[in-house]
């Protein structure tokens, strides 16, 4: 396979999976703004800015800090990179690249969820805006269902990495600035505010069935962090993402022979994530650890690029 050909599956995983993303975290920042018994307001929505990257690139466009400013900066604004239509613009450029590797339904998805944004949707009242991210979110389930009938190959290899990068980035600034956000003032610790913003949380990573599953003790910001981190049984837990990069890494390393760099570091962060503990890490400095992952993620980014070659 070319090493322009990988960079774009690799990117199409990456940008498909920032659009869910993206789309499942404006989805429950409006449920916690709009139909949460304590609407969280601005705070909510800051935060939403602040997981996504984006809270500089708001602020030097002048808008006000609301639900209809920041739903439209984050869903339908092509002037930034944190946006859902940005990401579905260059998820599209890179399919396009690489047509003939996809099937028909790949490449539906994609393409029914760029023509969604190119009506250009205005609206950004609750209503509207919980209409369209779920149209998103149908569309990118229907593409990780066609890639998951794909031929086993270098092709949905590339694209699954993609994703399991960004699924790991996502996952862990999600987790690092709802623990840095402090609550209104008046508000306590475990209150309906605090119980509101850890919902959010799991309803973002598609978690609450999940934690009632595993956890019996009710809602506790510990259990989430451990889901979060530590439980690979959760497809976006940093565990889940880092042993998928590990596995695909692997797949690729048989199929093509490039065994390198980003294997090793791969391989020695699943080490590391197999002996973490939630309570140890929450005790050392969770920020300091999630930081850390960020920025050891992104350098593992690097190492793919260069081992595959990309441009």
């Amino acid at each position: 396979m070319l090493s322009r050909t990988a960079s774009s599956l690799y990117w199409l995983g990456r940008y498909f999976e920032r659009a869910d993303f993206i789309a499942r975290l404006v989805e429950a920042t409006v449920r916690l703004d709009v139909l949460s018994p304590r609407p969280a307001g601005r705070a909510a929505w800051a935060s939403a800015l602040a997981v996504t990257d984006t809270d500089v690139a708001f602020e030097a466009a002048g808008a006000e800090l609301k639900r209809s400013e920041v739903a439209r900066f984050l869903t339908i604004d092509n002037s930034h990179a944190g946006s859902i239509v940005h990401s579905l613009d260059m998820a599209r450029n890179n399919a396009r690249a690489v047509r003939t590797a996809l099937t028909r339904e790949a490449w539906s998805a994609i393409n029914r969820a760029w023509l969604m944004f190119e009506a250009k949707p205005a609206a950004t009242d609750a209503t509207s805006v919980l209409n369209l991210v779920e149209a998103v979110k149908n569309e990118t389930r229907g593409f990780e269902g066609a890639v998951h009938r794909m031929l086993r190959n270098q092709t949905t290899w590339f694209i699954r990495l993609g994703q399991a990068v960004e699924r790991a980035d996502n996952t862990a600034r999600l987790l690092d600035v709802k623990y840095h956000i402090l609550l209104p003032e008046g508000e306590r610790v475990g209150g309906v505010v605090d119980r509101d913003q850890w919902t959010t949380i799991l309803q973002t990573v598609s978690a609450v069935t999940a934690y009632r599953w595993l956890y019996s003790d009710g809602l506790r910001p510990g259990n989430v962090i451990d889901l979060l981190i530590a439980r690979a049984e959760l497809p976006r837990s940093l565990a889940a993402s880092v042993e998928e990069t590990v596995d695909v890494l692997l797949m690729l390393a048989k199929r093509t022979g490039q065994h390198g760099e980003a294997d090793r570091m791969a391989r020695l962060r699943a080490t590391r994530m197999a002996k973490t503990r939630s309570g140890e890490v929450i005790a050392s400095g969770l920020h300091q650890y999630l930081q850390s992952f960020i920025e050891e993620n992104a350098l593992l980014h690097g190492a793919i690029g260069r081992q595959f070659k990309f441009g």
